[in-house]
């Protein structure tokens, strides 16, 4: 399960990285797709309820001192699931702010996955 989660945030993650070039590639509209926003929405919850499904079973990397990772990573997921929420609302009522959440959103999401990488590979 726990690899199953690494791979969906993978593609959530490749498609937030299209949706982030398209945003830039169309400066001032924030125009992006939003099937494709929702796909990469969809996807990220998907592998955040694997995670935390597979943060349910028996512990993992207590011999290498990656135990605390899984948590940490479904904290940093959670945060940045918030901040696209946020990017949602921002691109209604305040556009000018839906840049800074993109970056927010990226470095959490981002951080998120490459702690879970740890996690999956080192423990």
């Amino acid at each position: 399960m726990l690899t199953a989660a690494f791979v969906i945030l993978g593609l959530a993650l490749s498609l937030g990285a299209v949706l982030a070039v398209l945003h830039l590639r169309a400066p001032g509209t924030g125009a992006v797709p939003m099937p494709l926003a929702a796909l990469h929405g969809l996807f990220a919850l998907a592998g955040f309820g694997c995670l935390l499904l597979a943060l349910r079973g028996p512990p993992r990397g207590l011999e290498t001192g990656t135990a605390s990772f899984g948590a940490i990573a479904a904290t940093l997921i959670a945060l940045a699931a918030l901040a696209g929420g946020g990017i949602f609302v921002a691109l209604r009522f305040k556009p000018r702010l839906a840049g800074a959440l993109i970056g927010v959103h990226a470095t959490l999401a981002v951080s998120g996955v490459v702690i879970l990488a740890a996690y999956l590979l080192a423990g």
